[in-house]
């Protein structure tokens, strides 16, 4: 079971995230960044859809490995704008309840294709 860790001598963190989460030993799975493109390689020009396109892999993925979200300790996003923050969090609420996951974002100046708006990846743990 995963249990959050939020201590009171900090700041709380700054939207729907734990500052970190402690898991008992498990299996584990570490997912590479996925971005927002469909599986015949089509790119939507808007972050919103991308990101969408994001978690839409990463279920995916999850559920091949027999897992979901709620298996998910750790959430990494890189976006290239700022504005993008609010529209990826928006997104993962779409995909995951509660806080019992850490979470980071970093702001990038691009990627591998300038289309690429979003990029996201996970660690998951299901406990023994």
């Amino acid at each position: 079971m995963k249990h959050s860790i939020n201590p009171a001598s900090i700041r709380a963190p700054f939207a729907q995230y734990s500052h970190a989460v402690e898991v008992p030993a498990g299996r584990m799975l570490f997912a590479s960044g996925q971005l927002g493109v469909s599986p015949d390689d089509k790119v939507p020009e808007d972050a919103e859809a991308q990101a969408v396109l994001c978690f839409e892999n990463i279920k995916a993925i999850l559920a091949e490995a027999g897992m979901s979200f709620a298996d998910v300790v750790r959430f990494t996003a890189y976006v290239t704008d700022r504005a993008y923050f609010p529209v990826y969090g928006a997104v993962r609420s779409r995909y995951v309840s509660g806080n019992a996951f850490a979470s980071t974002l970093v702001i990038v100046s691009g990627f591998t294709r300038p289309e690429f708006k979003v990029e996201v990846e996970v660690t998951a743990v299901q406990a023994d």
